[in-house]
């Protein structure tokens, strides 16, 4: 399997997913705008965004993916997989069943919690209980998505990664089918998008359900039991959950001081930079986690520590040629991506404003959101997922002061920076400790691109600062028009950065034409 075409296919999957997601935004920001309809439904859209991310793209995954091939490989192959995959769906929907249930009681508190109670805004009870009840709405998505997991990840496990990518895209369906056809005022349209992710869930769930049947795998129903292996899997889960979801975890605590300490708007603003910056972060750093763990983990599994060890080199290299152009990008032209995206009906030109500077903030640490999802994989190959969750735990505290010191003094940004702060000192201990414990090094290929990658990243960056007012005029036409003036700088963005590759010499000829022939070149990106 070549880790490059494997990115594509996933990455390409996501990343359809990313920008139906971003069309999705713009129309909510066109029928909702920056009020306090806008700030309940992202309240209520923080849960499901944060369990899918443990669940679906971290903590699920992270724990059920090595001890899956470790039953296909050491135990009878495919069929032991799959007895224990019963095993723990039995256990997982009970528990999952029982937690759903228990958050539909608790809404109330819940929503409290996540906003902070809204006390800035100071909402009338009828408003808070409309936050309430968008809460109420979304919360049945968490089940439907855990379980989808489970089907993700047997499905990864078997090299079917595009099937897993693809599920993203029907939620985004489902959300964009509600803008469209049920839009009212911002309290209705709101609603209406709430209703449309339990849908979403739904339709998700049910393509990996026959993606799996296609693939011949079949689960049959059984009685929920706590055997010694479900107890091992679950004793990796939790801590997997707080190690993988370090990032939503912020997100959620800032949220919640945000929600209480900011006026009106503030929630949106974090939010909507907050998808941009979910872009590349969703191509990248999710297809990468996607495809490292079961890759890593079936290497380990059979003794190839030196492969598993070149494929952490090719994944940490992948990931900076990436997010490094995409930072300098998203810090560069923030203004004129979110006035193209949003700046339209109840988003006016300050909400514009006011979101970029929060999604400069969001984007300086983009490179250490994706390295935590290429790390951490080293960790859970090994089903090693206490240490990260230390980790996670520090840089939870870290997001707290952080905030703390930032929101009084430079408003709705504090937050976007506390994020990216933290994650930045939870990537550095992830990768001082592998490479402390002897599981991790850093190849002469790699020392030597890096530097390189940063120069061609900062040239590329000069190259946007310098093209933005060519696009400008057209940021305030027809949506065509600001998609068409968008994907102008973007693509020449990237011819930019393409060639600035060559010129420093962070890339070769060679390595294109080692690529076109498939071959693995001597100095070239491959698994």
């Amino acid at each position: 399997m070549k880790l490059v075409r494997t990115l594509g296919s996933v990455g390409g999957l996501t990343l359809a997913s990313r920008v139906l997601a971003l069309v999705r935004d713009s129309l909510q920001a066109r029928y909702v705008g920056a009020n306090f309809a806008s700030d309940a439904f992202t309240v209520a859209f923080r849960l499901p965004n944060m369990f899918r991310a443990l669940f679906a793209e971290g903590a699920f995954s992270a724990a059920f993916i090595p001890m899956f091939n470790r039953k296909v490989s050491e135990d009878g192959g495919l069929p032991a997989g799959l007895a224990f995959a019963e095993q723990a769906l039995a256990v997982l929907f009970t528990i999952l069943a029982v937690l759903t249930a228990a958050m539909l009681i608790g809404a109330y508190p819940l929503t409290w919690a996540i906003s902070g109670g809204f006390s800035k805004q100071h909402p009338t009870p009828d408003e808070f209980a409309f936050a309430v009840e968008l809460s109420r709405i979304t919360i049945p998505y968490l089940l439907l998505i855990s379980l989808a997991s489970l089907l993700g990840g047997i499905l990864n496990s078997l090299d079917r990664f595009w099937v897993n990518a693809a599920a993203p895209v029907l939620l985004n369906i489902a959300m964009v089918t509600a803008l469209v056809f049920f839009n009212g005022d911002p309290f209705e349209t709101a609603r209406a998008q709430a209703i449309a992710i339990p849908i979403g869930g739904a339709l998700q769930l049910g393509w990996l359900a026959w993606s799996c049947r296609s693939a011949g795998v079949s689960l049959r129903p059984r009685r929920p039991r706590l055997n010694p292996e479900i107890k091992r899997l679950l004793k990796l889960i939790l801590p997997a959950a707080a190690g993988a979801g370090a990032t939503q975890i912020n997100l959620l605590i800032s949220s919640a001081l945000a929600g209480g300490l900011l006026a009106s708007g503030s929630l949106s603003y974090i939010y909507y930079a907050d998808r941009i910056n979910q872009l590349p972060l969703g191509m990248i750093g999710i297809g990468l986690g996607t495809i490292l763990l079961p890759t890593i983990s079936r290497m380990l599994t059979t003794g190839q520590e030196k492969a598993a060890m070149e494929t952490q080199n090719r994944g940490i290299e992948l990931a900076l040629f990436l997010t490094l152009p995409a930072m300098v990008a998203l810090i560069v032209a923030a203004e004129p991506i979110v006035r193209g995206l949003f700046q339209y009906g109840q988003f006016d030109a300050e909400d514009a404003r006011n979101c970029a500077m929060a999604l400069a903030g969001f984007s300086i640490g983009l490179p250490a959101y994706v390295m935590v999802k290429v790390l951490t994989p080293g960790y859970y190959a090994r089903q090693d997922t206490r240490t990260p969750v230390r980790y996670a735990m520090i840089s939870v505290v870290v997001n707290i002061a952080a905030n703390a010191c930032l929101i009084p003094t430079v408003g709705h940004i504090g937050p976007p920076l506390a994020t990216a702060l933290s994650a930045l000192i939870n990537v550095a201990m992830l990768y001082h400790t592998l490479v402390k414990r002897g599981h991790f090094a850093a190849d002469p290929q790699l020392r030597r691109r890096l530097p390189r990658l940063a120069l061609a990243a900062l040239l590329m960056g000069a190259a946007i600062f310098g093209l933005e007012h060519l696009v400008d005029p057209w940021l305030d036409g027809f949506l065509w028009q600001r998609y068409l003036a968008l994907g102008a700088l973007v693509s020449g963005g990237v011819a930019i950065y393409g060639v600035a590759c060559f010129v420093t010499r962070a890339f070769l000829i060679s390595d294109i034409k080692a690529l076109i022939r498939k071959r693995r070149p001597a100095d070239g990106i491959q698994e």
